[in-house]
């Protein structure tokens, strides 16, 4: 396992991913709030908790798993990006049939803004401390 392989960086490299992805999708809602028929979409947030949690390698549906490669060590964890996209119900519908709200989407990007570079901010620190911890300054 290389030391930029831990379980944690996985994960918020998964995370950074899925907030790229979901950001996206958020923008093609705004593109398309007038277009006749259009439904808002959104990602299906994984639940990286689980993806961290993960027992084993032999757990189904676990993206996520250790796997050890020697009696003392754990192997790395896989990313998985398996974001699925849905179609959200809004309540708010025009006549021709358009379910997107810009208000909302507006502030659903700035909040999907926000939570990516919570992530970034975090990995990178992650990545000084584990320079810090082998000796390279960060």
């Amino acid at each position: 396992m290389g030391f930029f392989d831990l379980p944690i960086l996985n994960a918020l490299k998964t995370r950074m991913q899925y907030h790229s992805e979901r950001q996206v999708v958020l923008a093609q809602n705004v593109a398309n709030a007038e277009t006749p028929g259009y439904g808002a979409r959104d990602l299906k947030t994984p639940d990286f908790k689980r993806m961290l949690m993960a027992e084993s390698a032999g757990v189904p549906g676990a993206p996520m798993a250790p796997l050890r490669t020697q009696a003392n060590h754990l192997g790395g964890l896989s990313l998985s990006s398996d974001f699925s996209e849905t179609k959200r119900d809004s309540f708010e519908v025009t006549p021709e049939g358009n379910g997107v709200v810009l208000e909302d989407e507006m502030m659903k990007l700035a909040q999907n803004q926000i939570d990516h570079q919570i992530a970034s901010t975090v990995y990178a620190r992650g990545i000084a401390i584990v320079k810090r911890a082998v000796g390279r300054s960060a």
